[in-house]
């Protein structure tokens, strides 16, 4: 089983530029359903200086219009910089035309700079998440009610009785326990060891069945690609790997990024960290699948032109996904 993760960033020293990302992306979605991928999963951020993603509601909806079945999660969604009424609507007719393919995980984001772009406070970001909450769920009703003083009707409703499924994103005990408090799983980044414990304790204490809870354990590979020559593989996508590390580890902060391996100066270093991103051989490959279940590749990671990305992908599914049914061979 493998996901694909989209976040378009287009580096100023990549040679593919936005339009081609882009193409090259809905392509990768229409590719990935025929070769059995489990998801494709879409992120948010705003005023970032290499393109990163800022509409994915809209990229989502791209994807739908190219797939059927291949389900889509747009994690994480960056709730307090939308107005709520207006993100039931938009949710609510992607939810439709997708045929409920759509899911999310919500979160308050991070980077400041992103609320003064909207004018949103940052401190009051958890409030504001929570008001949402509480709005998106009574506009998904399909009944008149009030937010904030506003009478609202928002149609039309979703194909799913209760709205799309809503997860909660994030790696904090307050953001565990506003899990549970409104009934909501949880994906965590794998920071915080401590979370599953605080997300159960307070479901508990809430009495509410716990939902589903993922905290990806450290080593898990969330960029990872596949080359019969890992060393020719990573002098060439090791300067978007590193930049694509290098920004998250500037946004999170040098503690949280070396806890997942996005905290390097150079593609030696990175590739030493043994951290979210791997470039495996495909006996290797096969290994960790069936070891973990799973392979999360990241095809464009940093602006990776599609001439180099295409190579792991068809090797995933040409050589990888064969040989996990045969006995193990090499090692992760």
């Amino acid at each position: 089983m493998f996901l694909m993760r989209f976040d378009m960033r287009a580096p100023t020293f990549g040679s593919a530029k936005a339009a081609e990302l882009y193409a090259c992306a809905l392509e990768m979605a229409e590719w990935g359903e025929r070769k059995g991928c489990a998801q494709l999963v879409i992120s948010e951020h705003h005023g970032s200086e290499d393109g990163y993603l800022p509409s994915p509601l809209l990229l989502a909806s791209a994807m739908a219009g190219r797939t059927r079945t291949v389900p889509i999660q747009i994690a994480a969604l960056i709730v307090p910089l939308h107005d709520p009424i207006r993100l039931a609507e938009d949710m609510a007719v992607l939810d439709v035309v997708s045929g409920g393919r759509l899911s999310y995980v919500l979160a308050v984001g991070y980077r400041r700079e992103e609320y003064a772009m909207f004018g949103r406070s940052f401190p009051d970001r958890g409030r504001r998440m929570e008001a949402a909450i509480e709005a998106l769920r009574n506009a998904w009703s399909g009944e008149p009610f009030e937010f904030e003083g506003r009478p609202c009707h928002v149609t039309p409703t979703p194909l799913n009785e209760n709205g799309p499924a809503l997860f909660m994103g994030g790696n904090t005990a307050v953001v565990a326990r506003r899990a549970a408090r409104f009934g909501l799983g949880m994906i965590a980044g794998g920071i915080n060891r401590d979370l599953e414990s605080v997300y159960l304790e307070a479901c508990q204490e809430q009495g509410r069945p716990p939902g589903l809870f993922v905290n990806p354990e450290p080593g898990s590979i969330t960029a990872g690609f596949v080359s019969e020559d890992p060393d020719r593989a990573w002098a060439e996508m090791g300067p978007h790997l590193l930049h694509d590390a290098r920004m998250y580890g500037r946004w999170m902060g040098e503690e949280a990024a070396r806890k997942t391996g996005q905290w390097a100066n150079s593609v030696e270093e990175l590739r030493a960290a043994n951290g979210i991103y791997r470039i495996l051989t495909p006996e290797q490959a096969a290994e960790r699948i069936r070891s973990s279940g799973i392979w999360v590749t990241h095809p464009l990671c940093g602006g990776l032109p599609p001439e180099l990305a295409w190579p792991s992908l068809e090797l995933l599914v040409d050589r990888v996904l064969p040989l996990c049914a045969s006995p193990a061979s090499g090692t992760a």
